[in-house]
C-alpha cells in the first residue's frame, strides 16, 4: 500500500477521538473493495503433469549431433567437446559427472 507523507497526520488527540463505529465501517469498507476472483477460471490457465499432449506439435528444430560434441555415458546429454572430462576406452564422461 502506498503511503503519502506529505499528507497531514493526525494527532493523538484526534486518533483517541475516532469512534469504534467509524472503525468497525472503515473495515467492512476495506473488505467490500477485494475483488473476487473466480476459481474455476483461475484453474483453466493451470497444466497438469501428466496431461495428455498428444494433440502437441513440437515447433522446435532437432539437430543431429554435430562433430565437435558427444554425448555423456552417465548423463546422456549432449556437450560440446570443451565439456569433455574424460575418453576411456570410448566411454566419455562430461565435467559435470566426472566432479
Amino acid at each position: 500500500m502506498a503511503t503519502d507523507y506529505d499528507a497531514p497526520r493526525k494527532t493523538d488527540d484526534e486518533l483517541s477521538e475516532d469512534s469504534i463505529e467509524e472503525l468497525k465501517n472503515r473495515r467492512v469498507d476495506k473488505r467490500s473493495s477485494s475483488v473476487d476472483v473466480d476459481e474455476t477460471e483461475q484453474a483453466e490457465g493451470f497444466e497438469l503433469p501428466g496431461a495428455d499432449l498428444s494433440g502437441e506439435e513440437l515447433s522446435v528444430r532437432v539437430l543431429p549431433r554435430q562433430a565437435d560434441e558427444f554425448t555423456c555415458s552417465q548423463c546422456f546429454l549432449v556437450h560440446h567437446r570443451s565439456q569433455l572430462a574424460s575418453d576411456k576406452a570410448g566411454v566419455l564422461v562430461c565435467r559435470d559427472c566426472a566432479a
